[in-house]
């Protein structure tokens, strides 16, 4: 059984972990300090970022649902670990999604998820419980689609973009993808029916800029 660190000791860090433990790896969290370490409740094994196996033995993931923290650990180890994907077997795909996704790394599919066709899935992004991603959208890297969003087709998420719980994206067309710009977050239950500018805040419904 291979080995598996996820990076962080949180809630969805225990997640990601249950997610590894259901595809046969044997895993464990990577605190980043002391006082990481001692915090609770774990139920997986802890090590210390500074104690990791950087040897080919061992294989990562991310389980840091923060975007921007999440990047910096995906850049300072770019090249010295191998991060792979996590696919709960209970997720579905169109035909030759699931091909596509594989091309990737350090993507986090959990249990529920549905993804239907020709979607291009950026690296190190989260999909969560129950997520739906319709036809011909797009997802950048580090893109976090918390538990029960839903993306309908033809829409464009940018890098680094939070959408909230239960948050609906309203379909683009093939002329123009209705775009989510970088960095943007999305509030729990929103529902967004045109383009949302970058580095921004988004709630209600429909979705209205706040910040």
């Amino acid at each position: 059984m291979k080995k598996l660190g996820v990076f962080g000791t949180s809630g969805f860090a225990r997640e990601v972990a249950d997610i590894a433990d259901e595809l046969g790896y044997e895993p464990f969290l990577i605190a980043k300090d002391e006082t990481e370490a001692a915090a609770g409740p774990h139920v997986w094994p802890i090590v210390l970022e500074s104690d990791i196996d950087q040897s080919q033995e061992t294989v990562y993931a991310l389980g840091i649902g923060e975007n921007n923290i999440r990047a910096k650990v995906a850049d300072r180890y770019s090249g010295k670990l191998n991060f792979v994907n996590l696919i709960h077997p209970s997720a579905t795909f169109g035909k030759y999604q699931l091909e596509q996704i594989q091309k990737r790394e350090g993507v986090i599919v959990c249990a529920g998820v549905r993804f239907t066709s020709n979607i291009v899935v950026g690296s190190y992004s989260i999909f969560n419980l129950n997520a739906t991603i319709g036809h011909d959208v797009i997802v950048e890297d580090f893109v976090n689609i918390a538990p029960g969003a839903h993306v309908s087709g033809n829409v464009w998420i940018k890098r680094g973009c939070w959408l909230g719980t239960g948050a609906v994206i309203n379909q683009g067309n093939n002329e123009k993808k209705l775009s989510i710009g970088a960095e943007t977050t999305i509030g729990s239950g929103a529902v967004v029916i045109k383009d949302c500018d970058g580095q921004a805040v988004y709630v209600g419904a429909p979705a209205r800029r706040i910040k």
